[in-house]
């Protein structure tokens, strides 16, 4: 049941806005592998750099998770943020940033296939391999900011749950924070937020979105419904898409503009 405030807080982004344009500077987009101590492997992991990157500056980072069915290609390839990200820099919209895309499936064989759903346990464990080994990794590798002023946390369906359960219990470690339709190992609101004036105070930004016709629209609603009780201020997009790419894709596009500014 849609309450008065789910509304969409943004029109939809313009024709062309995921579209490859000529005469602008291009990012690249590299398939990595880091060391995890956590799983106990080597695994993968996909990064964006913004056009011109160079070891003479520090760029902030974005680390954008997928969804249950997905692995670290999921979000290129249903979003396109290579190109989302160009455009945006192109136009001045957004900050030149790096963005990394690992596999939120913490086990031994992270490849989404068989019972997808069989691994919670894998999920929650990538708190950890995000934590202790993806962001060293990226930080060891790459010409990053470190503070967390300058670390972004976002992910579609089942990696929003994980961002909103690791971004808010790791509040010295991400200060931007966004859950595109959340899925159901979401942590329940008062265990997300325990502290609402804790998150008042360190967070810059805590962004929510989901479509009206998802059937998971309870869970991200919930959430927003407890945010505003408590006066935590935070941004709820609510679109007419489903549980779709369509809304991940529009979502990212809004949110990248708003971090890091």
């Amino acid at each position: 049941m849609l309450d008065p405030d789910d509304v969409s807080a943004f029109a939809d982004p313009p024709a062309g806005f995921n579209v490859v344009r000529e005469g602008i500077a291009h990012g690249r987009v590299e398939m990595i592998e880091y060391d995890s101590r956590t799983v106990g492997t080597r695994r993968k992991m996909q990064v964006y750099t913004p056009p011109d990157y160079s070891r003479d500056r520090k760029y902030p980072v974005l680390y954008l998770l997928h969804g249950i069915g997905g692995d670290e290609t999921e979000w290129q390839r249903l979003g396109t943020p290579n190109v989302l990200l160009d455009n945006l820099i192109a136009d001045g919209k957004a900050t030149p940033m790096i963005i990394v895309m690992p596999n939120g499936r913490a086990q031994k064989n992270d490849r989404a296939e068989g019972d997808v759903f069989a691994g919670s346990a894998a999920f929650a464990n990538f708190e950890r391999d995000l934590l202790d080994d993806v962001i060293p990794a990226i930080e060891a590798r790459y010409s990053v900011l470190t503070d967390r002023e300058h670390r972004a946390l976002a992910g579609l369906s089942m990696g929003g749950g994980q961002t909103l359960n690791f971004g808010l219990g790791h509040l010295d470690r991400f200060a931007w924070i966004g859950a595109f339709s959340s899925a159901p190992n979401t942590n329940a609101p008062a265990q997300l937020v325990p502290d609402p004036d804790a998150v008042t105070r360190q967070v810059k930004l805590l962004y929510l979105s989901c479509g009206n016709r998802d059937g998971l629209f309870h869970i991200s609603q919930s959430v927003h419904v407890y945010l505003k009780e408590r006066n935590v201020p935070h941004i709820w997009n609510v679109d007419g898409n489903a549980h779709d790419a369509t809304h991940w894709r529009n979502n990212l596009y809004h949110f990248s503009q708003r971090i890091f500014r």
